[in-house]
């Protein structure tokens, strides 16, 4: 049951890092970021595009349960920072 929660996280990452790529205007609905013009599209594209991707991908790719564990530390680093900076930036709304 862990191996196919494992691949559902690293296809939902690469899914999302897909999805990042091809439409940057639409991340707005689910990150709420504003992208004013093309330096923002391009990080948009690359970073929750490309990074995402790989971030996903490399587990399905090599097939180690390090990377595996990577994918989970990295999504456990963005939780946990996600959690503080809420009350920090007072973005609990």
């Amino acid at each position: 049951m862990l191996e196919i929660l494992q691949i559902i996280a690293a296809l939902a990452t690469v899914a999302t890092g897909i999805y990042s790529l091809v439409a940057p205007l639409k991340v707005r609905g689910f990150t709420g970021l504003e992208l004013p013009g093309g330096r923002g599209i391009t990080e948009v594209r690359s970073v929750l595009g490309g990074f995402f991707i790989a971030l996903g991908a490399a587990p399905l790719i090599f097939g180690s349960k390090d990377m595996f564990l990577m994918l989970g530390i990295a999504y456990l680093a963005v939780g946990a920072v996600r959690a503080v900076s809420m009350f920090v930036d007072k973005s609990l709304v």
